[in-house]
């Protein structure tokens, strides 16, 4: 039966005259234990990358039929987005976890963290190689003559190592000069550079590649024209460790 708030007043002032009760000492309430706390959502994605990457380039095969069809950017286009407060339990992580490794490529693969400028290359859930890279700036070139524009990004999405080459030589495109502020070459000849790529080149379709630099103290950043740029150690690496028609997936 509920006690009126005027009981409750007048009750306290009777305890309040007697000798025993005021000596007494209140009783401390129970610890009530703590609970454990969960791993959050993001933590559980952040470990995974490569293996979710995995799962949406899987998802990606059966849409597109293969990887070499799949759209530059279809694989960030897919990527779930993350439901505001859903309590996810550990059972969920663990089979989560589970659907990651059965779905991730069992060969060697290659991730690229065209935003913290990391790539690996991985065999399953194994990193092989955890190498420091550079990827695009994202600046924008404009030809003041003739209006072209360029986007100095590096690609999004599942692509595939198309061919390797050992001692590459770059063929300068118009863009090169333009930026330079210099006049595109007459000769064919003056647009070949056989220095800037380095020892080895994974070309990856559309004029993107895997490539060494002359500048390794720039790694990490990014500075690049849209291609992934390795140091001396790293390349050779992906170059012997990856080999043709690895998938390589970029975020």
């Amino acid at each position: 039966m509920a006690v009126p708030r005027g009981a409750n007043t007048a009750a306290a002032g009777a305890a309040a005259g007697t000798g025993a009760e005021r000596d007494a000492k209140p009783a401390r309430p129970e610890r009530r234990p703590r609970p454990r706390r969960r791993p959050p959502p993001r933590l559980v994605v952040a470990l995974a990358t490569p293996l979710l990457l995995a799962i949406l380039a899987a998802i990606a095969l059966v849409v597109f039929g293969s990887y070499r069809d799949l759209p530059v950017g279809a694989l960030a286009a897919a990527a779930p987005r993350e439901k505001p407060a859903k309590a996810v339990t550990e059972r969920e992580i663990d089979q989560l976890q589970k659907k990651l490794a059965g779905i991730a490529p069992k060969g060697v693969y290659i991730t690229v963290d065209t935003v913290e400028n990391k790539l690996r290359v991985m065999r399953g859930r194994e990193v092989l190689r955890d190498a420091l890279c550079s990827a695009g700036t994202g600046v924008v070139l404009e030809d003041p003559k003739s209006g072209k524009r360029w986007v100095f990004d590096s690609p999004r999405g599942v692509r595939k190592v198309l061919e390797k080459r050992k001692d590459p030589v770059w063929t300068m495109p118009d863009w090169a000069f333009i930026e330079e502020g210099e006049d595109l070459p007459r000769n064919w000849s003056d647009r070949i550079d056989k220095a800037s790529l380095g020892d080895y080149a994974l070309y990856l379709g559309d004029g993107y590649m895997i490539h060494g630099t002359l500048y390794q103290r720039y790694l990490g950043r990014n500075v690049t024209h849209g291609c992934i740029r390795l140091g001396d150690a790293d390349l050779e690496f992906a170059y012997r460790n990856a080999p043709v028609g690895t998938l390589v997936f970029l975020y």
